[in-house]
């Protein structure tokens, strides 16, 4: 199985499977002399595990980093750097009924028919639980990102179809207050009055995640491939259950005539910026200076208590229901998630631009 690693200078691969003894990830390419905060990466990490609150799946998992190489006297070495996540809550036999159906919208047919074998416990490599050794590696991009002044907010925007207003004023420090991940208290309570019938009927919704990336400097991706923009847009749609990225205006900007949309520049002491920000930051795939900002949108869960229609492996049409413990929706845990691959993708672009020791 390929594709297991992402990046080009500050690249990490990920290994691990949802039941198995763990997870985890090897990080390359980080510039040495990088202080490294483990309580912030089990921070980080306390954001995107299960348990948390009644929103959210029930697995019990503490999540808690073991840095194995790479750190010496608090500091990158420059050597590979390896965390290890442990598993403590797997239960493989709560997927025993299912290992010889395609449950839907799951990757369960398309992984037996690339790869002839899959592992049924939880969907084995393709689950979302790998994606913590993804917030554990984006963390020590954060540490970096720290260092330069380089922010990254997310925030949960809208489940089903509420959504915070337009003008709405976004208070950051809401944020993690809110067991939804949303800045807006009188939405979030719309939000989680709507979660509560969907637990009761054991279905799911989708959402939408507002990611912000600030005080990025001028000058970050390339004109041709390697666009920042899309080189985000891989990263986040390589998120499980991410079915849309938009940069800026996104699809709104098909309605705006030129003469709305352009972003006009000014320079205000000594300071060249735009004013407004319509392109999201990013002209002609480089980062013109001016805050990045992106929404991604997930799909409803695919792991639902309600009776569904399938086929068994062998073809014959079934009827089943899926047991095991599932999120009513996947964006609140899904916050520090976006923000490690936006934190990935912007430290990997830094290092092209600026080298590979930290000054």
């Amino acid at each position: 199985m390929g594709s297991n690693s992402f990046g080009e200078i500050f690249v990490i691969t990920t290994y691990g499977e949802s039941h198995g003894a763990g997870i985890g990830v090897v990080i390359d390419g980080c510039p040495s002399g990088i202080p490294i905060d483990l309580d912030f990466i089990a921070d980080e990490l306390r954001r995107r595990k299960p348990g948390q609150n009644r929103f959210v799946t029930e697995r019990n998992e503490d999540d808690l980093p073991q840095i194995t190489s790479g750190i010496f006297e608090g500091k990158t070495t420059g050597a590979p750097i390896h965390i290890f996540i442990k598993n403590q809550d797997q239960k493989p036999k709560d997927y025993e009924n299912l290992q010889n159906l395609f449950r839907p919208s799951h990757a369960d047919f398309t992984y037996q028919k690339k790869y002839g074998i899959r592992d049924f416990a939880g969907g084995g490599r393709s689950s979302a639980r790998v994606t913590a050794s993804w917030v554990a590696a984006g963390a020590v991009a954060k540490l970096l990102l720290k260092k330069i002044g380089v922010e990254i907010i997310a925030y949960v925007s809208q489940i089903g179809d509420i959504s915070i207003p337009e003008n709405i004023k976004i208070d950051t420090e809401l944020i993690e207050s809110d067991p939804l991940r949303c800045p807006d208290s009188e939405t979030s309570h719309k939000m989680q009055h709507l979660l509560n019938l969907l637990k009761e009927d054991g279905d799911t919704i989708g959402g939408i995640i507002t990611c912000h990336i600030e005080n990025l400097p001028v000058g970050l991706g390339n004109p041709v491939f390697h666009k920042l923009h899309a080189d985000l847009g891989k990263a986040i749609l390589s998120i499980n259950a991410c079915k849309g990225f938009e940069l800026g205006s996104g699809f709104s900007g098909v309605a705006m005539r030129g003469s709305e949309h352009n972003d006009a520049i000014e320079c205000i002491d000594d300071r060249i910026r735009t004013k407004t920000n319509f392109s999201g930051g990013v002209q002609g795939g480089i980062s013109n200076g001016m805050p990045v900002y992106f929404r991604a949108a997930f799909k409803p869960v695919s792991s639902i208590k309600m009776n569904q229609d399938t086929i068994d492996t062998d073809g014959k049409a079934i009827n089943f229901s899926i047991e095991g413990r599932h999120d009513p929706c996947v964006v609140p845990r899904a916050v520090p998630i976006v923000e490690a691959m936006a934190a990935l993708v912007v430290v990997d672009h830094w290092l092209m631009a600026k080298g590979s020791q930290f000054q």
